[in-house]
This record gives structure tokens, C-alpha cells and sequence, in this order.
């Protein structure tokens, strides 16, 4: 039975399949991470080909047969050309689309991190925002959405709120003087990150990449963010070893 539906969705990756076709994996706002294929895409006047290129957005138009998804057609809203011309935000939107792949499921209510997603690339295409805060900004949304919210509104340990200002990673939060021992290894963070941690959890991903911090606070969420992630998904990303050269 082959039923046709329409999906409305962004492009995390495009593989090669055989001589001519395509693999795309897109995160769809109706059913979560799926694979489909793409026939046909790689030739050069394919009507696929621009709809089977990594971070477009927009609607899919799909054979669902038994096993796998087929690409009819698409209506492509966004292709992000600015991050294409650009190495480092080409890099990290390639992270981006890595980490989202790692991190969501097929039939799995995927929309806010595809809002997310989306925002991100958006973020990407402007100067206003520096791209290290764009990343960090990204991680600790993406941990709060799947439910891996580090707690930086008091203390884990006994719910202080007043002069807490030490990052237990063993923890996973905030721990005030009283409760640091046997806390694991502690970092100090300054009042303004622990600020900007509150506002990125709480924040709607609409909303989220309207400020800007010092160079203090953009040093304190890298460390703090870099071990995190660390902890939490403990996979090499081919992203951003590239990013690291750059």
C-alpha cells in the first residue's frame, strides 16, 4: 500500500545512493526524523536537485511505501544561500544538523527542535550575532528540549536561590556554598552567565537570538557548555573538528 503525504521539513543530510539517487534525511514537523529517498536527484536536471541539498526548508511532497520514503516533489521556502558562501557557518550549521540528527527519532514530536533548527539557520545568515554564542545558545536549548536542562535556578541540592554561584557537572547544576561538598569537580560562573543560562532555558526559541554577551560571559558559557555536552552525548562531531582548524 503506497500512501502520498506532505511533510513540511528541513534537510539535515544527502547522501549519495547508487549512480544517481539520493538519501536525504529530513526533520519533519509531522513525523519526526525520517530517511527518503530521492531518485533521480544527482543528475544535473533533476527536478530533486535543489530540494536534495542540506538545511533547505520546506514542504515534501512523499510516496510512503511499506519500507521507506520516496520524494515526489517539493516547495522549497528557504535554502540558506548566505551560509553556503560562508566556511565557518557552513561549519556550524553542519554541527547543528549533526547534533539534531543525534538527538531525535522518527514519529517523535520533533517541532520545537525543528523551530529551533530553523531560528538557528536564520541566526546563522546574520552579523548581529556571533557565531560561538549562536552555537552555545544552540547546545543548552537543545539539551532543555530533550529534557537535559541543567539547573542554573538554584541550588540542585537544597533549592537556595540567594549567592549561588557554582556549576557542579556531576550534579548538573547550580550548587551554593553549604552543598559543594561531594559536589564533584565545581566551576565558578559570573552572575550575568548564570543570567544568560536562565534566559536561553526559558526563553521561546522565537525570541532566543536577540542579545549579545561580553567576552566574560562568552568564555564561561564555552567551558561550561564544551563539558556539558561532553557528559551528555559523548560523540565526536566531524563538524566541528573542522571548526577547530578554521
Amino acid at each position: 500500500m503506497v500512501t502520498q503525504i506532505t511533510v513540511t521539513g528541513m534537510v539535515l543530510a544527502a547522501m549519495p545512493v547508487g549512480d544517481y539517487d539520493k538519501r536525504l534525511v529530513i526533520l519533519t514537523k509531522e513525523r519526526g526524523k525520517i530517511s527518503a529517498f530521492a531518485k533521480g536527484a544527482r543528475k544535473p536536471n533533476s527536478a530533486l536537485l535543489a530540494c536534495s541539498q542540506p538545511f533547505v526548508f520546506g514542504e515534501f511532497n512523499l510516496y510512503a511505501g511499506r519500507n521507506s520514503y520516496n520524494v515526489m516533489n517539493s516547495n522549497i521556502s528557504n535554502y540558506f544561500p548566505e551560509i553556503k558562501e560562508d566556511l565557518e557557518a557552513v561549519s556550524y550549521a553542519c554541527y547543528f544538523a549533526e547534533l539534531v540528527e543525534q538527538v531525535t527519532h522518527e514519529n517523535n514530536d520533533e517541532v520545537e527542535v525543528l523551530k529551533l533548527l530553523y531560528q538557528t539557520m536564520r541566526a546563522l545568515t546574520k552579523t548581529s550575532i556571533n557565531n560561538k554564542l549562536i552555537r552555545y545558545i544552540f547546545e543548552l536549548k537543545i539539551m532543555s528540549i530533550n529534557g537535559y536542562t541543567p539547573q542554573v535556578f538554584e541550588c540542585v541540592s537544597c533549592g537556595e536561590t540567594e549567592n549561588v554561584h557554582l556549576f557542579s557537572f556531576s550534579r548538573g547544576g547550580l550548587v551554593c556554598s553549604n552543598c559543594k561538598k561531594d559536589a564533584g569537580e565545581l566551576m565558578g560562573l559570573e552572575g550575568s552567565t548564570i543570567y544568560t543560562m536562565q534566559f536561553i532555558i526559558a526563553t521561546p526559541v522565537e525570541k532566543l537570538y536577540t542579545f549579545t554577551v561580553n567576552e566574560t560571559v562568552l568564555r564561561e558559557l564555552k567551558k561550561v557548555m564544551e563539558r556539558y555536552m561532553k557528559m551528555m552525548i559523548d560523540r565526536k562531531f566531524k563538524s566541528l573538528e573542522i571548526l577547530e582548524l578554521l
